[in-house]
Formats: C-alpha cells, sequence, structure tokens
C-alpha cells in the first residue's frame, strides 16, 4: 500500500505553481489599446509631453502618440497627474471605455478622461513627482608628436525637477598642454532656478561664473533673470528659450575690471534618435551689452552621444566661447571625443 501511496502525482502543488507563474507573468506586462484597434505589450515608462513611452522586449522604447490611445492597463505602482501640481498615485490602472482609465488604489476606484492626464511616471521615495537626469562627460586626449599634446575635459550638466520648480546645475573644467606649456586652463559653473508659470512659461533666475588662467578674461560673473518658454520636454527630448537680463562683471588678467547690463538669449536642445541610442545636443547663450563694454558674446557648445549601454555613451562635440570687442577679447574653439555616464 505504501508504495502504491508513492507514486501519486503531486497535482495540487503543479497547479500551485502554474497558478503563481501565470500571475507573475501578468504581472510583468502592460497592455496599450489603441484607437485603431491594435493593442501593444510591454512596460509603462513614462507618459510626459503628450509621449507614452512603452519599453518593449521586441522594439525597444515605443513612443506612442497619447491622442491615439484608447485605454490602457497596468499593475505598476503609478503616479497620475492631471495638472502640474499634484498627482494622484494608483496602485493599478484599469482599462476602461475608448478614452477613458480606471484609477485602482486603496479607496473606491475613479475613472477619469485619458485627456485630463498630463503626466504618469514611477512615484519617487520621497518626493513623488522628482524627477532627475543628468550626463558627466569626459575627454582624455594624449598626442606624442612635433608637439606633445595633453588635453582634459570634464563637463557635468544635471537637471532636477519637482512640480513648478526646476533646478539647472553646469559645471566644465578644461586644461591643455602643448610641450609642457598650458594653452588652456579654465573651469565655470553655473546654477539656474526654474518656475514654471504654466505648462510652458517659466521664469528663470541664473548664476554662473568663470575662472580663466590663460586668457585675457580672468573672471567672469553672471547673474541674470526672465522668462522663458519650454517647447517640449519628453522621453525623447527637449527645447526650451529663455530671454535673460543678466548683470555682468569682468576681470582681466592686468587687474581691470568691468561690469555691465546685457540681454542675453539662452537655448537648451536634446533630441533622442533611433529608438534613444544616438542623442543630438545643443545649448548655450548669446548676448548683446546693453553698454559700450563689448559687442557681443557666445557661449555654445554642440555634439551628439551614442548610447553603448544603458548608462554608458561615447560623445563628439564642438564648443565656441566669444567676447568681442571689449578690453580683452576671447575666441576658444574646442573639439572633443570622450565617454559619458548618463541617468
Amino acid at each position: 500500500m505504501s508504495a502504491i501511496r508513492s507514486t501519486h502525482f503531486p497535482w495540487p502543488r503543479l497547479l500551485l505553481c502554474l497558478a503563481v507563474s501565470s500571475a507573475s507573468a501578468s504581472v510583468l506586462a502592460d497592455t496599450v489599446w489603441l484607437k485603431n484597434g491594435d493593442r501593444l505589450s510591454g512596460t509603462i515608462r513614462v507618459f510626459d509631453g503628450g509621449k507614452l513611452v512603452l519599453q518593449t522586449s521586441y522594439g525597444g522604447n515605443i513612443a506612442i502618440d497619447w491622442k491615439q490611445v484608447a485605454t490602457l492597463e497596468s499593475d505598476q505602482d503609478l503616479l497620475v497627474k492631471q495638472d502640474n501640481v499634484s498627482g494622484e498615485r494608483a496602485k493599478a490602472l484599469v482599462p476602461a471605455e475608448p478614452g477613458k482609465v480606471t484609477l485602482a488604489n486603496d479607496g473606491a476606484p475613479k475613472t477619469v478622461e485619458l485627456a485630463s492626464i498630463e503626466q504618469i511616471m514611477k512615484p519617487k521615495p520621497l518626493i513623488e513627482d522628482f524627477t532627475w537626469k543628468g550626463n558627466i562627460d569626459l575627454g582624455i586626449d594624449y598626442k606624442r608628436a612635433d608637439k606633445d599634446t595633453d588635453d582634459y575635459e570634464v563637463d557635468i550638466k544635471t537637471q532636477a525637477r519637482h512640480g513648478l520648480w526646476r533646478h539647472n546645475v553646469e559645471a566644465e573644467y578644461n586644461r591643455e598642454k602643448q610641450n609642457q606649456e598650458e594653452t588652456t586652463n579654465n573651469w565655470s559653473a553655473d546654477y539656474a532656478l526654474d518656475r514654471f508659470l504654466d505648462e510652458k512659461w517659466f521664469w528663470q533666475g541664473r548664476l554662473g561664473y568663470k575662472r580663466d588662467y590663460i586668457e585675457d578674461i580672468a573672471r567672469q560673473r553672471t547673474i541674470g533673470t526672465g522668462p522663458g518658454y519650454q517647447f517640449w520636454d519628453d522621453e525623447l527630448g527637449a527645447f526650451s528659450l529663455a530671454g535673460l537680463v543678466n548683470r555682468r562683471d569682468f576681470e582681466y588678467a592686468t587687474g581691470e575690471k568691468d561690469n555691465f547690463y546685457a540681454l542675453t538669449v539662452r537655448w537648451d536642445y536634446n533630441r533622442y534618435l533611433l529608438g534613444k541610442t544616438v542623442e543630438l545636443f545643443s545649448n548655450g547663450e548669446v548676448g548683446k551689452p546693453l553698454e559700450g563694454v563689448a559687442d557681443y558674446s557666445l557661449d555654445a557648445e554642440a555634439g551628439l552621444r551614442y548610447k553603448v549601454t544603458d548608462w554608458a555613451s561615447l560623445n563628439i562635440k564642438a564648443e565656441k566661447d566669444i567676447v568681442s570687442g571689449s578690453g580683452g577679447d576671447t575666441d576658444e574653439t574646442r573639439y572633443s571625443l570622450g565617454f559619458g555616464v548618463g541617468w
């Protein structure tokens, strides 16, 4: 009898394992129904700027026009914002009739219009709608020939946003030697605080400092404020313009000093291509003094990043720094190829 009992197959245990596996598989996939009847499965990354980004195993990150979405489903814990400030944390998204979705949480389920949703994102541990992104680019070049050249460059750019506030921080260090003689040695830091007035318009305050140990203009200090406009800012890139009134202070290598007011236009642009493997970027400012201290100034960079992994990239860029017509002119052009990390 004991031998017969030992041959019994453990059906209850098998059924339990299949149920757990089936439940786990369903958790891993979100579903998006389109108005044309198509259905896409993957993981919802973010919805912002009119684009829903769905991460898939078959096509990478897919950006879906929000106007084409009929409804959607997700078992993720998501923050759904119907304005720029407040949001509702949903433990799941449940499909509803076309043009709507149901937010499931601890209370009564709530069905909302898709057109009323401004953002969908993973909530952060402390500040739920906090987003932080940035890049650190490193460039090192050693050349041994008739002229030995050592070139170092570090470029940091990061941006954090919470509600109607956005913080922008940039820092850069450049140093170059030719035959042990320094031809470039400078560093700069810049901080800007944006307060959004609505979805597109914002007001910016900015502080900047640059120290140069080689050029005629040894120190530059900038403080400015003015309005800006955000054309777009989503998973596929961003573009903004700001017009500022700046107070600028120059200190020359001779010890002389100048200060003046200037009108400045700043831009910040980046765009992802080829499934977010290539990034085209450009940022900088062009300014015109209100007094006769200088004719104009330009500080700009443009380049490409190629993502080797989710966090590592190769980059190539060109930089231009001009101050024309002042007591000590500056005209620098730099090209660099390097390695970077991003988040």
